[in-house]
C-alpha cells in the first residue's frame, strides 16, 4: 500500500527555516564565540524580512563576514539559489549557500552542504595555511 503524500503548510515550511536558520546561526556563534539568538549579534532573519537567511552584526560580521543564505528543501535550484545569495551581499565579503535535502525517508536526506565561490574558498586555506606557518615559525623561536 502506498504512502499519501502530505503536503506541507506554510507554517511547517516555515518552521523548517528557521530550525535550518538557527543551526547556522549556533555554528556561527560557537566558531566566533558570540552567542546568538532573538536581539544578539547573531540571530536568523524573520520570515519575509528582506536580506541575509543570518543577521550578523557588529563584531560578529567582523569574525564572519558572509551573506548567508539557506535552503531546506526537496528540490533543488542551486543557480537561482546562488544568485539570491550574492543579491544579498550588500557590505559583506563575500557569500555562502548552504543547502540541505528535506525528505519525509531518512535514506533520501542530503545532511547540509555549503556552497561558495572557489576563489573564497582558496583564500580561505591560503589564510589558513599562513597562520599554521606562523604558529610553526613561533615555536621553532623557543
Amino acid at each position: 500500500m502506498k504512502k499519501k503524500k502530505r503536503k506541507i503548510t506554510i507554517r511547517s515550511a516555515k518552521n523548517k527555516a528557521v530550525r535550518m536558520q538557527n543551526e547556522i546561526a549556533k555554528k556561527i556563534s560557537e566558531l566566533t564565540g558570540i552567542p546568538y539568538g532573538r536581539d544578539r549579534l547573531i540571530q536568523g532573519r524573520e520570515m519575509g524580512q528582506p536580506g541575509t537567511d543570518v543577521k550578523l552584526i557588529g563584531k560578529a560580521k567582523e569574525l564572519f563576514n558572509f551573506a548567508v543564505e539557506a535552503k531546506d528543501q526537496m528540490r533543488w535550484s542551486i543557480i537561482p539559489w546562488i544568485k539570491q545569495a550574492q543579491n544579498n551581499i550588500g557590505d559583506f565579503d563575500s557569500w555562502l549557500l548552504f543547502c540541505k535535502r528535506s525528505s519525509r525517508l531518512k535514506e533520501e536526506r542530503v545532511s547540509m552542504k555549503v556552497i561558495m565561490e572557489a576563489d573564497t574558498f582558496f583564500n580561505i586555506l591560503k589564510q589558513l595555511n599562513e597562520v599554521k606557518k606562523e604558529k610553526r615559525k613561533s615555536k621553532n623561536e623557543f
